[in-house]
């Protein structure tokens, strides 16, 4: 019985075809008795060692065994089915979009393996860590442009954010333009929390938008944005491609902390800076906590087919039933 529990049935109509098991059995008996007739003999003696080979209530198996295969076979008809199961739970969504700088400078190795790298694979995972948002990619340098829209589909995502790299665009660091973008990227969105990570190792030195001009954009479409500044203190290496191979110069770090902290502000957001791996995951976590828009989710469940077993046990039925009637009671019935 435990192979019905939660049990539905998506045709309940076929269960008026049961009525035709009883009318089967009603006929069958019928039909016995039509054949029955009398014989009058002086003595049973001679019958008796034909009624001990115990033929006698095995002869109406054929009628049980069609009987259950029918059984069977309407119930396989309704199709049972596991029972839908939905649960009520909250879960945390929001949309996001990362603006990341890719401009020359982010190949500095005081991350490692360098800047642009190290912020790839942490926001990686920041974006698997959070399967119930929607999360964008913009790009920037001396230019800027979406890499990926919001979408829920982090596998393409995450392909996407694989696929950026120094050179796609014209270098620089167009930090107000990137932020622009990012905030276009959100002004359809119907989100209660909308939040920009900006993610940059330099100052704005391009571009038609001022860093601030983008922020107060922001800060009207109640977008929220988080800054992180990336590079460590004072100088960092810097790869240099020469005729006698990679060759490394010292370069000074020149964040523009003043114009990243004031964007921040002007949204509601926060300034961090990552002068390190371990310190800009634990920035990406530190937003993560931030950032928990809590929603109601109702989770569904789709329903599993039960039927074949029971088509199969009617077919094995049927077929025991003919090997039977052919083999071992084929002269013994008759």
């Amino acid at each position: 019985m435990m192979w019905f529990k939660d049990i539905e049935f998506a045709n309940k109509g076929f269960f008026w075809l049961l009525l035709l098991v009883p009318l089967m059995v009603a006929w069958y008996v019928w039909k016995q008795r039509q054949l029955q007739g009398v014989l009058k003999v002086s003595s049973v003696a001679g019958f008796l060692k034909a009624g001990a080979r115990g033929y006698g209530a095995m002869r109406h198996y054929g009628i049980v065994l069609k009987s259950l295969a029918l059984v069977g076979l309407i119930v396989a008809l309704a199709r049972p089915q596991s029972a839908l199961s939905w649960q009520d739970s909250v879960t945390e969504g929001i949309d996001i979009v990362i603006a990341t700088d890719i401009s020359g400078s982010m190949l500095s190795e005081d991350l490692k393996p360098n800047r642009l790298e190290a912020g790839k694979e942490i926001a990686i995972d920041f974006i698997k860590d959070r399967p119930s948002d929607r999360i964008g990619l913009v790009v920037f340098s001396g230019e800027s442009f979406t890499q990926c829209p919001l979408t829920i589909d982090h596998d393409v995502l995450i392909n996407l954010f694989k696929d950026i790299k120094n050179g796609m665009i014209e270098d620089g660091t167009a930090i107000g333009m990137g932020l622009a973008t990012a905030v276009n990227r959100l002004k359809e969105s119907e989100a209660k929390s909308k939040v920009v990570i900006l993610l940059t190792d330099g100052s704005n030195t391009t571009g038609s938008i001022p860093p601030a001009t983008a922020a107060e954009i922001a800060k009207q479409m109640g977008v929220r944005v988080y800054t992180v500044g990336v590079g460590t203190k004072g100088y960092a290496p810097y790869p240099v491609q020469t005729p006698f191979g990679t060759q490394y110069q010292q370069v000074p770090v020149t964040i523009d902390e003043a114009t990243l902290s004031n964007i921040a502000k002007i949204t509601g957001g926060q300034y961090f800076r990552a002068t390190n791996n371990a310190k800009l995951k634990q920035i990406y976590a530190q937003i993560d906590n931030l950032e928990k828009a809590k929603i109601a989710v109702t989770s569904y469940h789709k329903k599993t087919e039960r039927f074949l077993p029971l088509a199969l046990a009617a077919l094995v039925l049927l077929l025991l039933e003919f090997l039977l009637r052919n083999t071992w009671f084929k002269g013994a019935l008759n």
